[in-house]
Protein backbone atom coordinates (compact mmCIF):
# COMPACT_ATOMS: atom_id res chain seq x y z
CA UNK A 1 0.00 0.00 0.00
CA UNK A 2 1.24 3.45 -1.06
CA UNK A 3 1.63 5.55 2.13
CA UNK A 4 1.07 8.79 0.06
CA UNK A 5 -2.79 7.76 -0.55
CA UNK A 6 -3.71 7.59 3.58
CA UNK A 7 -2.46 11.17 3.69
CA UNK A 8 -5.64 13.91 2.16
CA UNK A 9 -4.91 15.45 -0.50
CA UNK A 10 -6.23 18.78 1.36
CA UNK A 11 -4.02 18.37 4.24
CA UNK A 12 -1.07 18.48 1.56
CA UNK A 13 -2.40 21.05 -0.47
CA UNK A 14 -2.29 22.88 2.94
CA UNK A 15 1.29 22.22 3.63
CA UNK A 16 2.26 23.40 0.47
CA UNK A 17 0.69 26.52 0.53
CA UNK A 18 2.17 27.54 4.10
CA UNK A 19 5.47 26.68 2.57
CA UNK A 20 5.04 29.09 -0.76
CA UNK A 21 3.55 31.30 1.52
CA UNK A 22 6.38 31.29 4.27
CA UNK A 23 8.92 32.19 1.44
CA UNK A 24 7.12 34.75 -0.16
CA UNK A 25 7.09 36.40 3.04
CA UNK A 26 10.47 36.07 3.70
CA UNK A 27 11.44 37.21 -0.01
CA UNK A 28 8.89 40.55 0.55
CA UNK A 29 11.30 41.24 3.79
CA UNK A 30 14.46 41.07 2.09
CA UNK A 31 13.29 42.56 -0.99
CA UNK A 32 11.99 45.36 0.67
CA UNK A 33 14.87 46.10 3.49
CA UNK A 34 12.22 45.77 6.12
CA UNK A 35 13.82 46.61 9.63
CA UNK A 36 11.89 43.88 11.98
CA UNK A 37 13.28 44.96 15.34
CA UNK A 38 12.90 42.91 18.24
CA UNK A 39 10.24 45.28 20.09
CA UNK A 40 8.29 45.46 16.89
CA UNK A 41 8.61 41.51 16.90
CA UNK A 42 7.62 41.52 20.46
CA UNK A 43 4.90 43.60 19.80
CA UNK A 44 2.75 42.22 17.45
CA UNK A 45 3.44 38.28 18.71
CA UNK A 46 1.55 39.70 22.13
CA UNK A 47 -1.73 39.35 19.97
CA UNK A 48 -1.55 35.55 21.10
CA UNK A 49 -1.87 34.70 24.61
CA UNK A 50 1.76 32.94 25.62
CA UNK A 51 0.15 30.69 27.75
CA UNK A 52 -2.38 29.29 25.81
CA UNK A 53 0.22 29.29 23.20
CA UNK A 54 2.65 27.43 25.01
CA UNK A 55 -0.90 24.84 25.81
CA UNK A 56 -1.50 24.63 21.87
CA UNK A 57 1.98 23.51 21.53
CA UNK A 58 1.51 20.30 24.20
CA UNK A 59 -1.69 19.42 22.37
CA UNK A 60 -0.01 19.34 18.45
CA UNK A 61 1.84 16.52 20.34
CA UNK A 62 -0.66 14.44 22.06
CA UNK A 63 -3.89 15.25 20.81
CA UNK A 64 -5.67 13.83 24.28
CA UNK A 65 -3.76 16.79 25.80
CA UNK A 66 -6.43 19.75 26.74
CA UNK A 67 -9.52 18.11 24.07
CA UNK A 68 -11.62 21.03 25.51
CA UNK A 69 -9.04 24.02 24.43
CA UNK A 70 -11.15 26.70 23.49
CA UNK A 71 -10.57 29.32 21.86
CA UNK A 72 -8.04 28.12 19.07
CA UNK A 73 -4.81 30.16 19.53
CA UNK A 74 -3.68 29.59 15.80
CA UNK A 75 -6.40 31.33 13.84
CA UNK A 76 -6.40 32.78 10.56
CA UNK A 77 -7.34 36.40 11.52
CA UNK A 78 -4.66 36.48 14.49
CA UNK A 79 -1.89 34.79 12.23
CA UNK A 80 -2.69 36.77 9.19
CA UNK A 81 -2.49 40.17 12.51
CA UNK A 82 0.96 39.20 13.12
CA UNK A 83 2.55 38.73 10.05
CA UNK A 84 0.90 42.02 8.91
CA UNK A 85 1.97 44.05 11.45
CA UNK A 86 5.79 42.96 11.51
CA UNK A 87 5.78 43.27 8.14
CA UNK A 88 4.75 46.81 7.52
CA UNK A 89 4.39 48.16 11.48
CA UNK A 90 0.43 48.97 10.78
CA UNK A 91 -1.45 47.84 13.66
CA UNK A 92 -4.85 47.50 12.31
CA UNK A 93 -6.87 48.42 15.32
CA UNK A 94 -4.44 51.66 15.62
CA UNK A 95 -5.22 54.68 12.91
CA UNK A 96 -2.21 56.88 14.21
CA UNK A 97 -0.09 53.58 12.34
CA UNK A 98 -2.34 54.35 9.13
CA UNK A 99 -2.37 58.22 9.51
CA UNK A 100 0.97 59.43 11.14
CA UNK A 101 2.90 60.41 8.36
CA UNK A 102 -0.36 62.20 6.87
CA UNK A 103 -1.50 64.56 9.54
CA UNK A 104 0.86 66.69 11.88
CA UNK A 105 1.36 65.80 15.14
CA UNK A 106 -0.79 62.16 14.78
CA UNK A 107 2.15 60.59 15.88
CA UNK A 108 3.64 62.70 18.49
CA UNK A 109 1.80 60.71 20.89
CA UNK A 110 2.51 56.99 20.56
CA UNK A 111 1.01 55.42 23.94
CA UNK A 112 -0.22 51.95 23.09
CA UNK A 113 -3.20 50.60 24.48
CA UNK A 114 -2.85 47.56 25.93
CA UNK A 115 -5.92 47.29 27.78
CA UNK A 116 -8.55 50.32 27.29
CA UNK A 117 -10.91 51.29 29.87
CA UNK A 118 -14.17 52.52 29.95
CA UNK A 119 -14.07 55.65 27.68
CA UNK A 120 -10.47 55.17 26.51
CA UNK A 121 -9.36 56.15 22.79
CA UNK A 122 -6.68 58.11 21.01
CA UNK A 123 -8.25 61.42 22.29
CA UNK A 124 -7.70 61.10 26.04
CA UNK A 125 -4.57 59.23 26.37
CA UNK A 126 -2.27 59.79 29.50
CA UNK A 127 -0.06 62.61 28.33
CA UNK A 128 3.13 62.96 30.72
CA UNK A 129 4.77 66.16 31.03
CA UNK A 130 6.81 67.52 33.95
CA UNK A 131 5.64 71.16 34.65
CA UNK A 132 8.13 74.02 34.35
CA UNK A 133 11.00 74.24 36.57
CA UNK A 134 10.00 77.58 37.99
CA UNK A 135 6.08 76.68 38.79
CA UNK A 136 7.67 73.44 40.47
CA UNK A 137 9.45 75.55 42.87
CA UNK A 138 6.40 77.32 43.48
CA UNK A 139 4.56 74.65 45.71
CA UNK A 140 1.20 75.55 46.78
CA UNK A 141 0.15 75.44 50.33
CA UNK A 142 -2.51 73.00 51.51
CA UNK A 143 -6.03 74.74 52.00
CA UNK A 144 -6.33 74.39 56.19
CA UNK A 145 -9.96 75.18 55.92
CA UNK A 146 -10.78 72.59 53.24
CA UNK A 147 -8.97 70.07 55.08
CA UNK A 148 -10.51 70.29 58.21
CA UNK A 149 -13.89 69.19 56.56
CA UNK A 150 -12.62 66.14 54.90
CA UNK A 151 -12.75 62.55 57.05
CA UNK A 152 -9.11 60.86 57.57
CA UNK A 153 -8.49 58.19 58.80
CA UNK A 154 -7.06 57.59 62.26
CA UNK A 155 -3.44 59.06 62.68
CA UNK A 156 -2.55 55.64 64.69
CA UNK A 157 -1.08 53.59 61.96
CA UNK A 158 -1.86 49.51 62.05
CA UNK A 159 1.63 47.51 63.03
CA UNK A 160 3.78 47.18 60.24
CA UNK A 161 4.83 43.10 59.69
CA UNK A 162 8.42 42.61 60.43
CA UNK A 163 8.71 41.15 56.99
CA UNK A 164 8.83 44.21 54.23
CA UNK A 165 7.17 43.06 50.55
CA UNK A 166 6.27 46.04 49.40
CA UNK A 167 8.01 49.06 48.42
CA UNK A 168 5.95 52.37 48.20
CA UNK A 169 8.03 55.50 46.12
CA UNK A 170 6.97 58.42 44.74
CA UNK A 171 9.06 59.95 41.34
CA UNK A 172 6.94 63.05 41.07
CA UNK A 173 6.04 63.88 45.01
CA UNK A 174 4.83 67.36 44.15
CA UNK A 175 1.90 66.18 42.47
CA UNK A 176 -0.90 67.68 44.24
CA UNK A 177 -4.62 67.95 43.97
CA UNK A 178 -6.47 71.41 42.96
CA UNK A 179 -9.73 70.89 45.50
CA UNK A 180 -7.70 71.09 48.60
CA UNK A 181 -4.64 73.93 47.40
CA UNK A 182 -5.12 77.53 48.09
CA UNK A 183 -5.48 79.90 45.19
CA UNK A 184 -4.99 76.96 42.51
CA UNK A 185 -7.27 76.57 40.29
CA UNK A 186 -4.92 76.26 36.61
CA UNK A 187 -3.75 72.00 35.99
CA UNK A 188 0.17 73.41 36.22
CA UNK A 189 -0.55 74.78 40.25
CA UNK A 190 -1.48 71.17 41.20
CA UNK A 191 1.81 71.16 43.32
CA UNK A 192 2.80 70.61 46.74
CA UNK A 193 5.44 69.41 49.06
CA UNK A 194 2.51 69.21 52.08
CA UNK A 195 2.68 65.20 52.23
CA UNK A 196 -1.44 65.59 53.40
CA UNK A 197 -2.01 66.60 49.90
CA UNK A 198 0.22 65.33 47.06
CA UNK A 199 0.92 61.92 45.84
CA UNK A 200 2.82 60.85 49.32
CA UNK A 201 -0.31 61.43 51.18
CA UNK A 202 -2.02 58.41 49.06
CA UNK A 203 1.14 56.45 49.67
CA UNK A 204 0.68 56.68 53.63
CA UNK A 205 -3.18 55.75 52.70
CA UNK A 206 -2.05 52.56 50.68
CA UNK A 207 0.53 51.62 53.47
CA UNK A 208 -1.73 51.94 56.31
CA UNK A 209 -3.85 49.65 54.39
CA UNK A 210 -1.94 46.70 53.47
CA UNK A 211 -0.28 46.88 56.47
CA UNK A 212 -3.77 46.35 58.33
CA UNK A 213 -4.06 43.19 55.78
CA UNK A 214 -0.77 41.98 57.08
CA UNK A 215 1.56 43.14 54.37
CA UNK A 216 4.94 44.61 54.87
CA UNK A 217 5.34 47.82 53.56
CA UNK A 218 8.41 50.36 52.99
CA UNK A 219 7.69 53.63 51.63
CA UNK A 220 9.99 56.21 50.94
CA UNK A 221 8.63 60.07 51.26
CA UNK A 222 11.71 61.91 49.50
CA UNK A 223 10.63 65.34 48.57
CA UNK A 224 12.14 64.65 44.61
CA UNK A 225 12.01 68.68 44.36
CA UNK A 226 13.89 69.32 46.89
CA UNK A 227 16.27 66.60 45.59
CA UNK A 228 16.22 67.56 41.94
CA UNK A 229 16.95 71.59 42.96
CA UNK A 230 20.16 70.44 45.07
CA UNK A 231 21.56 68.92 41.89
CA UNK A 232 20.46 71.55 39.46
CA UNK A 233 18.42 69.10 37.62
CA UNK A 234 15.39 69.62 36.04
CA UNK A 235 11.65 67.39 36.97
CA UNK A 236 12.21 65.50 33.68
CA UNK A 237 15.20 63.80 35.55
CA UNK A 238 12.93 62.64 38.35
CA UNK A 239 13.27 59.12 37.60
CA UNK A 240 17.11 59.06 37.23
CA UNK A 241 16.67 60.58 40.76
CA UNK A 242 14.42 57.90 42.10
CA UNK A 243 16.35 55.11 40.22
CA UNK A 244 18.87 55.40 42.95
CA UNK A 245 15.80 54.83 45.46
CA UNK A 246 14.39 51.94 44.24
CA UNK A 247 18.16 50.63 43.45
CA UNK A 248 18.67 50.58 47.00
CA UNK A 249 15.10 48.99 47.98
CA UNK A 250 15.74 46.04 45.29
CA UNK A 251 18.78 44.84 47.00
CA UNK A 252 16.97 43.80 50.08
CA UNK A 253 15.37 40.33 49.26
CA UNK A 254 12.21 40.77 51.19
CA UNK A 255 10.82 43.44 49.04
CA UNK A 256 8.96 41.91 45.92
CA UNK A 257 6.71 44.58 44.81
CA UNK A 258 7.56 48.30 43.63
CA UNK A 259 4.89 50.77 43.11
CA UNK A 260 5.28 54.13 41.92
CA UNK A 261 2.32 56.23 42.82
CA UNK A 262 1.68 59.30 40.31
CA UNK A 263 -1.58 61.52 39.22
CA UNK A 264 -2.79 62.24 36.01
CA UNK A 265 -3.33 66.21 34.87
CA UNK A 266 -6.24 65.18 33.39
CA UNK A 267 -9.59 66.73 34.09
CA UNK A 268 -12.53 65.91 36.52
CA UNK A 269 -14.80 64.63 33.89
CA UNK A 270 -12.24 61.99 32.98
CA UNK A 271 -10.74 60.81 35.51
CA UNK A 272 -13.61 60.35 38.03
CA UNK A 273 -16.39 57.43 38.31
CA UNK A 274 -19.15 57.01 40.20
CA UNK A 275 -20.31 53.36 41.05
CA UNK A 276 -22.89 52.30 43.22
CA UNK A 277 -23.66 55.82 44.56
CA UNK A 278 -19.44 56.47 45.40
CA UNK A 279 -17.35 58.86 43.77
CA UNK A 280 -13.90 56.96 42.83
CA UNK A 281 -10.76 58.51 41.16
CA UNK A 282 -10.21 56.51 38.18
CA UNK A 283 -6.87 54.65 37.96
CA UNK A 284 -4.24 53.68 35.23
CA UNK A 285 -1.50 51.37 34.71
CA UNK A 286 1.74 52.67 32.86
CA UNK A 287 4.26 49.92 31.67
CA UNK A 288 7.70 50.77 30.35
CA UNK A 289 8.11 49.42 27.14
CA UNK A 290 12.13 50.38 27.07
CA UNK A 291 12.25 47.86 29.30
CA UNK A 292 13.30 44.26 27.33
CA UNK A 293 11.27 42.43 30.02
CA UNK A 294 8.02 44.57 29.89
CA UNK A 295 6.00 41.69 29.62
CA UNK A 296 6.23 40.36 32.71
CA UNK A 297 4.92 43.79 34.69
CA UNK A 298 2.50 43.82 31.61
CA UNK A 299 1.11 40.50 32.78
CA UNK A 300 0.96 41.90 36.44
CA UNK A 301 -1.31 45.30 35.52
CA UNK A 302 -3.43 43.46 33.03
CA UNK A 303 -3.99 40.87 36.09
CA UNK A 304 -4.76 43.72 38.97
CA UNK A 305 -6.45 45.39 36.22
CA UNK A 306 -8.84 42.67 34.93
CA UNK A 307 -9.87 42.09 38.82
CA UNK A 308 -10.39 45.80 39.82
CA UNK A 309 -12.85 46.06 37.18
CA UNK A 310 -14.50 42.81 37.83
CA UNK A 311 -15.65 44.57 40.76
CA UNK A 312 -15.89 48.24 40.27
CA UNK A 313 -16.68 48.38 36.61
CA UNK A 314 -15.38 51.57 35.33
CA UNK A 315 -13.08 52.60 37.61
CA UNK A 316 -9.67 51.85 35.52
CA UNK A 317 -8.80 53.55 32.77
CA UNK A 318 -6.82 50.48 31.23
CA UNK A 319 -3.49 49.52 31.12
CA UNK A 320 -1.05 51.32 28.68
CA UNK A 321 2.46 51.18 27.25
CA UNK A 322 5.15 53.98 26.88
CA UNK A 323 8.41 54.26 24.93
CA UNK A 324 11.27 56.72 25.14
CA UNK A 325 8.72 59.22 22.93
CA UNK A 326 6.19 59.38 25.60
CA UNK A 327 8.35 59.96 28.74
CA UNK A 328 11.23 57.81 30.62
CA UNK A 329 9.99 54.41 28.78
CA UNK A 330 11.31 52.21 31.61
CA UNK A 331 9.93 54.11 34.61
CA UNK A 332 12.65 51.62 37.13
CA UNK A 333 10.17 48.66 36.16
CA UNK A 334 13.71 46.84 34.50
CA UNK A 335 14.81 46.14 38.30
CA UNK A 336 11.94 44.17 39.11
CA UNK A 337 8.62 41.83 37.53
CA UNK A 338 6.70 42.99 40.31
CA UNK A 339 7.01 46.78 39.55
CA UNK A 340 4.44 49.48 38.35
CA UNK A 341 3.52 53.01 37.78
CA UNK A 342 0.13 53.40 39.42
CA UNK A 343 -2.03 56.59 37.90
CA UNK A 344 -4.41 57.62 40.46
CA UNK A 345 -6.89 60.24 39.84
CA UNK A 346 -6.58 64.01 37.79
CA UNK A 347 -5.56 67.43 39.22
CA UNK A 348 -9.77 67.90 40.08
CA UNK A 349 -10.21 64.63 42.11
CA UNK A 350 -11.24 65.12 46.10
CA UNK A 351 -9.28 63.38 48.77
CA UNK A 352 -12.41 61.57 49.59
CA UNK A 353 -12.46 60.01 45.83
CA UNK A 354 -8.61 59.01 45.93
CA UNK A 355 -8.86 57.72 49.21
CA UNK A 356 -12.02 55.85 48.00
CA UNK A 357 -9.89 54.32 45.18
CA UNK A 358 -6.59 53.85 47.67
CA UNK A 359 -8.83 51.89 49.85
CA UNK A 360 -10.34 49.53 46.49
CA UNK A 361 -6.90 48.99 45.36
CA UNK A 362 -6.01 47.54 48.44
CA UNK A 363 -8.28 45.49 48.73
CA UNK A 364 -7.66 43.99 44.82
CA UNK A 365 -3.52 43.82 45.63
CA UNK A 366 -3.91 41.90 49.12
CA UNK A 367 -5.81 39.62 47.33
CA UNK A 368 -3.16 39.06 44.33
CA UNK A 369 -0.73 39.05 46.95
CA UNK A 370 -1.76 36.38 48.88
CA UNK A 371 -2.86 34.04 46.31
CA UNK A 372 0.36 34.71 44.71
CA UNK A 373 2.17 33.49 48.26
CA UNK A 374 -0.25 30.17 48.34
CA UNK A 375 0.86 29.45 44.90
CA UNK A 376 4.84 29.66 45.52
CA UNK A 377 4.11 27.68 48.50
CA UNK A 378 2.24 25.09 47.21
CA UNK A 379 5.07 25.01 44.64
CA UNK A 380 7.72 24.97 47.10
CA UNK A 381 8.73 27.89 46.25
CA UNK A 382 7.78 29.96 49.61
Amino acid sequence: MNPLKSIPLKLIYRSVLIVLLTFFIISLVVALKINISSLKMSTSIGILNEEKLLVQFFKFENHTFFPKLKPRVFTVPKITNVIFQIATTIKPTDARTFLGNEIPGLRMNNTEIAVAGEGTNLRNLPNESAPPDKVLQNARKASEELLKGIQQKDDDAPKNPAAKSVFIYHSHSWESFLPVLENASNPDDAISSDERVNVIGLGNRLAKDLMSKGIGVEHDKTNMTQELVKKGWPSTKAYTESREIVEAAANHDQLKFFIDIHRDSLGKQITTKTINGTSYARLYFVVGKENKNYLENLELAKELNGELEKKYPGISRGVFLKTYKEGDGVYNQDLSNNAMLLEIGGVDNSLSELHNTIDVFSDIFADYYWKSNESKEVNGRG
